[in-house]
């Protein structure tokens, strides 16, 4: 008799192969064959992703020569073949699905805005595959599910602002229930919105599913460890799974969405580099300058100066600027933005922090641009190298690979793009996260038939 759970014994050859049991990978919790004499406790795809960092991070030109060989002959773009031409439907009941996203900025942004990017392509997408959408945001949004503006106005100047947050979260919390009692459930209400809905999850009867889009950081790693199992977790990243708090189980990896027909094809490729993102010493705005005067190429800086990063600014940035060589041009956003990364010969990630995610390397591979950005974080996973870009593991490397960057086809920057954050794939892999945490459909009740008036036996 075989007990579940146990390899089953075998006799002759076959006892000589090591036993192997079903578990799960440490990181990302997918299942997986787990052999008893491996002390191999991550599964391929995690396992791999680490030997890419290894390897990059020495930077060893044998190693580079090796991992970002032309993979051409192995990745070909079917340009006859359009996959978001039809969005595939849902294979299941519709969903009732309440969409929370923060209280800050108007849906989709006008400018600044990821995570508002983000919820807007989702939105659009869920309702593409066949769900009841609706989007509870900041008044003025706009999708094609039904929107309903919780607040008076946005608050785009007081991002972060606790009473605010708190006011928009109750209001979504009353939308849900009154939604309940008029017999209109939701299946399930995916967060987006940051911290209180969370911390609030286990008093509402809807499921909740909450996308964590920063860093667990030390602030961060005390509360998802005291409220994370208050509703299910989704990462962005497997980076970002792994640096979770002890306990905290993540139940989904979904990257974020980008509509790669959205970016421009007709923009001519100038020789300039392009960094983008916030002013602070771990994003690399200063190692970016560094490697652009090595490979004598412009660079082009982008972005807010946020709070507190003045300082940074004034004393690593602003006495580089000239005006040429190298330039910064402010926050962008919209047609300018998305002609700013097109136009680049490569865009620059010399991060030195765990990056969830880094919207911006999937922006320029969309453009058709290539990223070289240093092995940190999620850049392993959202670069393809030799394909959508290079890794790197210091600035000397990441010089080199600026001269080595026009062996990228930008088609194919925009190919890896298409195939892996397209808004229907996204919004698919959501789905499997909202069907496995949503409420079960009520069954019908069997219909009872009349009995036969013969067979009554009188009291």
């Amino acid at each position: 008799m075989t007990v579940r759970g146990e390899p089953r014994r075998r006799s002759g050859a076959s006892a000589l192969r090591p036993p192997v049991a079903f578990g799960r990978c440490e990181r990302c919790l997918t299942p997986m064959l787990r052999r008893a004499s491996d002390d191999e406790r991550l599964c391929a795809s995690c396992a791999a992703g680490d030997r890419a960092v290894a390897l990059a991070s020495r930077a060893e030109p044998s190693v580079r020569t090796q991992l970002y060989r032309p993979q051409s002959t192995v990745h070909v773009l079917d340009k006859r073949r359009n996959p978001l031409a039809a969005p595939a439907p849902s294979a299941g009941r519709p969903l009732r699905i309440a969409l929370l996203a923060p209280p800050w900025l108007r849906i989709p942004p006008h400018g600044y805005g990821g995570i508002e990017s983000v919820v807007a392509l989702l939105a659009d997408a869920l309702v593409a595959r066949g769900h009841d959408v609706t989007l509870l945001a900041a008044p003025g949004s706009r999708t094609d599910a039904q929107t309903v503006g919780l607040l008076d106005s946005s608050h785009p100047d007081r991002i972060g602002a606790s009473v605010i947050e708190a006011d928009h979260v109750a209001r979504a919390f009353e939308h849900v229930e009154r939604e309940a009692i008029a017999g209109r459930p939701f299946d399930v209400l995916h967060d987006h919105s940051g911290w209180i809905a969370l911390a609030m999850a286990d008093r509402i009867s809807v499921p909740v599913l909450h996308t964590v889009h920063g860093p667990f950081d030390e602030d961060a790693q005390r509360f998802y460890a005291a409220h994370g199992a208050k509703a299910s977790i989704a990462c962005i990243s497997r980076a970002q799974a792994a640096s979770r708090p002890d306990g905290v189980r993540v139940d989904a990896i979904v990257p974020n969405p980008i509509d790669v027909d959205a970016w421009p094809t007709d923009v001519p490729k100038d020789d300039h580099l392009l960094w983008i993102g916030r002013f602070a010493p771990e994003k690399g705005a200063h190692r970016a300058i560094r490697v652009a005067r090595e490979t004598g190429r412009r660079l082009i800086l982008a972005g807010p100066v946020q709070p507190g990063q003045e300082e940074y600014f004034a004393e690593e940035i602003d006495p580089h600027l000239d005006g040429d060589r190298i330039r910064y041009v402010g926050e962008v956003g919209g047609r300018f933005k998305q002609e700013l990364f097109a136009s680049a010969r490569a865009l620059l990630m010399p991060i030195t922090w765990p990056e969830p995610f880094g919207m911006v390397m999937v922006e320029a591979m969309a453009a058709g641009t290539p990223v070289i950005a240093f092995a940190e974080g999620s850049a392993p996973e959202v670069v393809e190298a030799g394909r959508s870009g290079l890794l790197v593991g210091d600035e000397a490397a990441m010089a080199h690979a600026v001269t080595r960057v026009d062996e990228l086809d930008p088609a194919e920057c925009r190919a890896s793009a298409r195939e892996r954050f397209s808004p229907d794939r996204v919004a698919a892999r959501y789905e499997d996260a909202y069907r496995a945490i949503a409420t079960p459909a009520p069954r019908p009740r069997p219909r009872v038939e009349p009995a036969d008036e013969s067979e009554v036996v009188p009291a």
